[in-house]
């Protein structure tokens, strides 16, 4: 009998052909074999206690003129399914967490969830840091003018950004005497209602910031070095920044060993860490990307090893 694996991501047709992760974990899936079903967060829902969703089923191809096609959708019950990649984009907001909330009726009803829906709420990408502070930089989660500026002046030269965002977004550079200081504090802030992360800079942004891969807890052996285009800070793709495979260090090894335990335990099954020279900024959960640059440049199949991972889960 054929393995059935859900999706539920963003929509398929807004999504970068050459650099996707979501994809490329399809393209393995329909490999092995496995009926893929489709569902974005609007398609999902309960009923009587029970998780059901509008969903089509998807056939992927590697040909960027035609990479999809998708069947016209029909009511399923999630319990049908083997397993279901939560492969939803931030922003993690108050919809995001109606939608794990659906997918832990489908994990009570037998389907192996990945990222653990649990696990999804409780590890904010940048909240989550603070768990290992021997591996962080100096570290501050405010809504308060007063301790913004005290950390400010201590580290001299910071970084500040929103605690939902992702792709670089709103992340700012602030020095000591920078004058917009005060707006940045009350626009990430919202006027000191919502909490923002400060961390101290670190220069060797220049050198990018590094991405590194774990599935349940293993490391990939290499890492994508995002280095950030000329005139920015941001090491995001997004932003603009090229990504160069490098091979982990001896502190990124450490830092994943520090880290690793904790995403076992949680359920945290395919995370991105984000090392920007020894020090750990985030632990991306959601919807970790990086693997198809990773996948070209050290001729490796990131796919493969995570399929091989789900498939010892006795699915």
């Amino acid at each position: 009998m054929k393995r059935k694996i859900g999706v539920v991501m963003d929509a398929i047709s807004s999504i970068d052909f050459k650099k996707d992760s979501t994809l490329a974990m399809l393209w393995e899936a329909q490999d092995r074999g496995y009926e893929i079903f489709y569902f974005e967060q609007k398609d999902l829902f309960v009923r009587d206690g029970k998780s059901f969703g509008n969903a089509a089923t998807l056939n992927v191809f590697r040909d960027e003129k035609k990479y999809f096609e998708l069947s016209s959708k029909n009511i399923l019950s999630l319990s049908e399914l083997d397993v279901i990649l939560m492969r939803k984009d931030p922003p993690f907001d108050q919809q995001y967490i109606y939608t794990t909330y659906i997918l832990e009726c489908a994990e009570k009803e037998g389907v192996l969830i990945l990222n653990r829906p649990a696990a999804l709420r409780d590890a904010n990408e940048k909240f989550f840091t603070i768990n290992f502070p021997d591996c962080c930089p100096p570290t501050l989660i405010t809504r308060d003018k007063k301790l913004f500026r005290e950390f400010l002046n201590e580290q001299r030269e910071i970084i500040c950004k929103p605690l939902e965002g992702m792709g670089g977004r709103s992340v700012f550079h602030l020095t000591e005497s920078d004058i917009n200081a005060s707006v940045i504090y009350e626009t990430l802030t919202q006027s000191g209602t919502q909490y923002m992360m400060l961390q101290r800079f670190i220069p060797e942004i220049k050198l990018g910031d590094k991405r590194i891969i774990l599935i349940n807890g293993e490391p990939i052996p290499f890492a994508l070095a995002r280095i950030p285009a000329s005139g920015e800070l941001r090491g995001n793709l997004v932003a603009g920044a090229k990504g160069v495979s490098q091979p982990l260090t001896e502190k990124d090894k450490w830092i994943c060993e520090q880290v690793a335990p904790v995403l076992r335990e949680k359920g945290l099954y395919f995370v991105g860490l984000d090392v920007i020279g020894n020090y750990l900024t985030e632990i991306n959960v959601t919807s970790p990307t990086g693997i198809r640059q990773l996948d070209e440049q050290c001729n490796i199949n990131i796919s493969k090893i995570f399929f091989d991972f789900i498939e010892s889960q006795s699915i």
